[in-house]
């Protein structure tokens, strides 16, 4: 089927209520190129609801040309959305041609009927954004559009399916499937020929045999090939086949596809946990959000692509895709680089969360959806796990385990191949009994910090005192029957439960599909100790957009006659700023942390906190990690007392100031692989070591910039392809002369692009900038900053950056075929 990106020539604009409308007050249209969020370049107000990041809703109308040449007479056309949030209604030259409330599935719009070949032909799309989510969802057709055209007898696009039922070592039952629609006046024996090709582009295997199928029929064919010496998919070697598809008739071409697919064997059980291939395999997870922090909920191929990159490069192996469907671009990176996926259906069944979410459409559409999203998954060797839902308000509840096992069944009619999982909120599945615990719970008292351990610890204890109500009785008896239809049962916040679950029901497989991030070394702990338990999923890996500031800390005694503290962030927080990676791709310490918490690193890993705020009290929730800064550049501070937070995997951690010793602190798993130091900020190195008895096993330093700052520019990548999709990400750092940060001298960053592309986003993850991402402008934050270039063509893209007190600096980029 030929695939044509349909992503430029749109315009956009935002509507007015119908009856203004009427009365001709109409937004002119922008143009764009998709994808495209319209929400991420609209003003935020203080009057917005916080879990949006204050961006408001609205309306979204998208236009575009099409026009197809006279041979396309005859033809199938379809058009293909990768996804539009939300809402979305498709017109073709007036006609309403389709309708999808998801704003999270792809679909496919048979089109040919309402086209005029030969004349231009009006493509309209209107989003909608109705207030209608717990974090910012963007809005807009924020995935790719693609144009399919075939002839009447054709292979039907999303229906390649290839499962491997048998594997051993010498052969593998590779199980092909195609479905061929004939929408000719004609009969037709039409041949598929089906070829299984390895990563060198040689077949090992194939076959081939006539379709025949009548007017209006749609056929499957199914076949059984088999590859000897299999090659298998690994996280740690993501081998990948192609499978080749061509259907022919007297020799003449009528139709091919290709579709890539790993073979792999997967299973579980409460002994020996999840095995990959036959060896265990732990998770090490990151929950993650679908938008991409300067580019809103837009979805780039090469943004999805980074995003994997560095939460690999972080030490995780598997991504939760919360809580909705992951993008077809962040599925082709993870099979490509070996990361596990849990991918996710919804975050509402038939009773609300928010007003006007998907609720009101689940009865009608949740058939449709769980379709759509397993027959993207299905060719993916990376999805190892299909969560049917998360925190569930009715899954606690007979008529909520109804529609839980249906939906589970409808899975594993799709595909029974993988594992069907379900994220549970103990809260949720405890009712109003456990909801009075809770609230009870909370009238405590939140431990002080102590001189060992500090906030993050008094976080984690009171994360653990939450926890502790997990153990409740009635979340046993009332998620008993949720569980039953599961093959791992999904714990949000219960890892009290692990232990007790073990005894109680000896048949049952955990997964933490999510954990608070202060928590990861006795989660991991956890994890290692008990088989049943498969791993940890994270909250979160990735920060990002919406509900802000839930892992903010406060300072300051909190004032009795407000009441208590608000979960969310007061504008202008924009992030949630609890994701070990920030908006722009940098890791935060508790990344660091987790990565030592793994036992894959063995360096200690110093941070500083903020000396503007030494001493104050602090408050926060149990995502916040401490507020503190890799860096030793505090200007303005010398001679003021700091804390020193260090993390190391050794007995012990050691902190020198210019060469000269504070002294020695326990740390390692038995100290929470954790120590801090009190000091005064002094310039020059500042260096932690780690020790096991009288053995260094790492150490290292961090050094204060001095001099003139200097504006340093980095490119990821110094080639780009020049299509849709593909992006470079400019890092823009204050320095010295001998790169060390000047985090304390942040300043305004301007940004210029000449050549075939441009300036597509520009900003910082501070969490709460109110700058906005579209401007030529930005201030950097703890000395960072970050552009993103969108090539137009072929040829050398120069961006050149500028700041006060810098000399202007640039990075080139080839932009190539």
């Amino acid at each position: 089927m030929r695939r044509v990106s349909l992503n430029d020539g749109w315009a956009v604009r935002q509507k007015e209520n119908p009856f203004a409308e009427r009365f001709g007050v109409v937004a002119d249209p922008v143009p764009v190129t998709l994808p495209h969020d319209a929400m991420i370049g609209t003003e935020r107000s203080s009057s917005a609801r916080a879990a949006h990041a204050f961006f408001s809703g609205g309306v979204w109308e998208y236009r575009r040309q099409l026009e197809l040449p006279a041979e396309a007479a005859g033809s199938s056309v379809f058009l293909e959305f990768d996804g539009v949030y939300r809402d979305a209604r498709v017109f073709v030259n007036g006609t309403l041609a389709a309708h999808r409330p998801s704003g999270y599935s792809d679909f496919v719009v048979e089109v040919d009927h309402l086209l005029r070949v030969g004349k231009p032909n009006d493509l309209l799309v209107e989003a909608r954004n109705h207030e209608d989510s717990r974090w910012y969802a963007g809005a807009g057709i924020y995935r790719s559009v693609w144009l399919l055209q075939a002839g009447r007898v054709h292979l039907s696009p999303g229906h390649l399916r290839l499962l491997v039922p048998e594997i051993d070592e010498q052969v593998a039952a590779v199980a092909v499937s195609a479905e061929i629609r004939n929408l000719s006046i004609y009969g037709s024996s039409a041949v598929l020929r089906t070829e299984l090709v390895d990563d060198e582009g040689s077949v090992v295997a194939w076959d081939e045999a006539p379709v025949t199928t009548l007017p209006g029929d749609r056929a499957t064919a199914r076949r059984r090939l088999y590859v000897e010496n299999p090659h298998r998919w690994d996280p740690g070697d993501p081998y990948l086949y192609s499978c080749r598809f061509i259907l022919s008739d007297d020799g003449e071409v009528l139709d091919e596809d290709s579709t890539t697919f790993g073979i792999r064997s997967l299973s579980v059980d409460p002994t020996r946990g999840l095995l990959i291939n036959g060896a265990a395999v732990l998770l090490r997870g990151a929950c993650v959000h679908h938008d991409n922090g300067l580019l809103g909920a837009a979805t780039f191929d090469r943004a999805e692509e980074r995003r994997v990159e560095l939460l690999k490069a972080a030490g995780f192996n598997a991504i939760r895709s919360a809580h909705n469907p992951m993008s077809k671009p962040m599925l082709a990176a993870c099979d490509r680089q070996g990361m596990l996926v849990m991918d996710e259906t919804f975050d509402m069944w038939a009773e609300a969360k928010s007003e006007d979410d998907y609720a009101l459409r689940f009865p009608e559409w949740w058939e449709v959806d769980v379709e759509a999203m397993v027959r993207k998954d299905l060719n993916h060797p990376s999805v190892i796990l299909y969560s049917i839902g998360n925190e569930i308000p009715e899954a606690g509840r007979p008529h909520g385990a109804r529609i839980g096992r249906a939906i589970a069944e409808k899975i594993r009619s799709l595909d029974d191949t993988r594992l069907v999982t379900q994220a549970i909120s103990g809260l949720l599945a405890g009712g109003p009994e456990l909801i009075d615990e809770l609230r009870t719970g909370l009238a405590d008292r939140v431990p002080e910090p102590d001189e060992q351990t500090g906030v993050n610890t008094a976080m984690t204890n009171l994360a653990d005192r939450l926890n502790n109500l997990m153990i409740s009785e009635t979340i046993a008896r009332n998620s008993v029957e949720t569980i039953s239809y599961l093959d791992v049962a999904g714990y949000n916040y219960m890892e009290s439960r692990y232990e007790l679950d073990r005894e109680l029901y000896p048949n049952r497989v955990i997964v933490g599909s999510e954990t608070h991030p202060a928590a990861i070394d006795t989660l991991w702990a956890a994890v290692r100790r008990y088989p049943h338990v498969i791993g940890d999923f994270t909250w979160t890996g990735w920060d990002y957009l919406g509900e802000v500031g839930i892992g903010r800390t406060e300072y300051g005694e909190p004032d009795p006659s407000a009441g208590p503290p608000s979960f969310l962030g007061e504008f202008p927080w924009l992030t949630a700023w609890c994701g070990d990676i920030d908006i722009t791709g940098h890791r935060r310490p508790q990344s660091y942390y987790r990565e030592i918490a793994f036992g894959r690193r063995t360096d200690p890993y110093v941070v500083v906190r903020r000396p503007q705020f030494h001493g104050q009290p602090t408050g926060g929730t149990p995502w916040q990690w401490s507020d503190a800064v890799s860096t030793w550049s505090w200007e303005g501070f010398e001679r003021r007392p700091v804390t020193v937070e260090i993390y190391g995997d050794g007995d012990e951690v050691e902190l020198l100031v210019n060469g000269r010793s504070l002294g020695r602190r326990p740390a390692g798993p038995n100290h929470r692989y954790r120590a801090e130091f009190e000091t005064e900020f002094e310039p020059g190195l500042l260096e932690a070591v780690a020790w096991r008895g009288n053995e260094e096993l790492g150490r290292m330093g961090l050094h204060s910039a001095s001099g003139p700052v200097l504006l340093h520019v980095r490119a990821d990548r110094p080639r780009i392809a020049a299509r849709p999709g593909d992006l470079a990400f400019v890092d823009l750092t204050l320095v010295d002369e001998r790169g060390a940060l000047y985090s304390s001298a942040d300043r305004p960053v301007r940004v210029e692009v000449e050549g075939p592309g441009v300036l597509h986003a520009l900003g910082s993850a501070n969490p709460t900038g109110e700058e906005g991402f579209a401007g030529p402008t930005c201030t950097t934050f703890d000395g960072h900053a970050l552009a993103v270039v969108r090539p137009t063509g072929e040829g050398r893209i120069i961006v050149t950056a500028s700041a006060d007190g810098c000399q202007p600096q640039e990075v080139t980029v080839d932009a190539t075929a």
